[in-house]
């Protein structure tokens, strides 16, 4: 089984992802997810053991770098 986990991390700058996407994004490629970042958000996958264990560094590291809201969606299966 495979999990995905959508984010959108706002503010949205189109084409200029701030400290607050950049870095959720560093917290998810160190846990080894896949990342995929596209215009409007970003998508990371894995196994269910660490998308799940690692959402947590995701949303914390985007709150702690400025984001004022982030959109989240899973996707199992």
């Amino acid at each position: 089984m495979r999990i995905t986990a959508e984010f959108t991390i706002e503010p949205f700058v189109d084409g200029d992802p701030g400290p607050h996407v950049l870095a959720a994004i560093e917290v998810a490629e160190s846990a080894g997810l896949i990342v995929e970042v596209g215009p409007f958000g970003t998508a990371v996958s894995g196994g269910p053991e660490v998308v799940m264990s690692t959402v947590d560094g995701i949303l914390r590291a985007a709150v702690a770098n400025g984001a004022t809201r982030v959109s989240m969606q899973l996707n199992v299966g």
